[in-house]
């Protein structure tokens, strides 16, 4: 069955903004529409659509008869870029805080709850998208039938937390800088047994050209809004939750990679035990996967996980 695929686009909490909503099935899609919902560096068409071997998660999730979306937050993948992000990161304060993203995710679920005729959407966030998706969850829990958490975040307060003076309004991040920190902690036989070298630099370097201003002599990097990294500090400050598990009430999967020092498995466990509300929860480690898990040569356990749980 031939997959189609449909971009919206579709106005943004930043004023003058929009934002790419993407969307791939088949004719005989059934069921709850699956919106995913990418982390603080990396927009979601270059993410959960991105071809390894010629497939991405989305073409996986299409043809087993799922109605797939992702959507691009405001100054990430094919979405518009905020005027500060033109002009000199420290000119300006942290773009696109997790308030401003949970407004760009609503805007997302109302538009595909009145093009599929559905009520509500199952929603799948990925490392910061995970505390975006809990806030949606907890907040308008009518609108979410299924949550999953790809590498759960959690903070707690930290004693010897400093933090900057001032959180520009963006950071920039080269190919090379991308797949440092995919590697870190890894030394190279290690990395290889968890993706192929080739496909790790291909992708780094496609998420880098994915800047709209991106040119290899005078602009070799991606700029990613910094608000997560504002959201991150209050909470490592203050013990202030970044959201609240117990809120949620639909049945939740966390699934994270053993390798993960990002969005760690002792995090997730900490938000697992939190979800003292939702109808279900189910916690799922897969072994050689780390932060990048979905990319990498054991994806197909995460993908196999994660539609298991939906079909559930």
């Amino acid at each position: 069955m031939a997959l189609t695929e449909f971009n919206h686009d579709l106005p943004s909490h930043h004023e003058g903004c929009q934002i790419r909503l993407r969307h791939k099935a088949t004719a005989e899609a059934q069921g709850t529409p699956v919106l995913f919902v990418h982390g603080a560096t990396y927009g979601a068409t270059q993410t959960f659509d991105y071809a390894i071997d010629g497939r991405s998660w989305m073409d996986e999730m299409a043809d087993q008869g799922f109605d797939a979306w992702c959507l691009d937050l405001t100054g990430y993948g094919q979405s518009d870029r905020p005027g500060a992000m033109a002009e000199p990161a420290n000119l300006n304060a942290p773009l696109v805080q997790t308030d401003d993203a949970v407004v760009d995710v609503q805007r997302a679920i109302e538009f595909i709850c009145a093009q599929c005729a559905h009520d509500a959407v199952d929603l799948l966030g990925y490392s910061w998208g995970t505390a975006i998706c809990g806030r949606v969850a907890g907040q308008f829990p009518e609108r979410v039938n299924r949550l999953i958490l790809y590498g759960a975040l959690w903070v707690e307060k930290q004693a010897d937390f400093k933090a900057s003076s001032s959180i520009p309004a963006y950071r920039t991040v080269t190919a090379h800088g991308a797949l440092s920190r995919w590697a870190h902690g890894l030394d190279p036989v290690e990395f290889e047994t968890v993706v192929a070298p080739t496909v790790a630099a291909d992708w780094c370097q496609t998420m880098v050209e994915t800047d709209p201003n991106y040119d290899a002599a005078k602009h070799a990097f991606l700029r990613a809004p910094t608000g997560v990294r504002a959201d991150f500090a209050h909470c490592a400050q203050t013990g202030i939750d970044w959201y609240q598990p117990e809120l949620i009430q639909a049945p939740t999967l966390i699934v994270v990679g053993d390798l993960d020092i990002e969005t760690t498995p002792e995090q997730g466990l900490i938000v697992f035990s939190r979800l003292t509300q939702a109808h279900s929860r189910q916690f799922t480690l897969i072994g050689g996967g780390t932060h990048s898990l979905l990319l990498e040569n054991r994806r197909f356990q995460l993908f196999n996980a994660v539609h298991q749980f939906l079909n559930a």
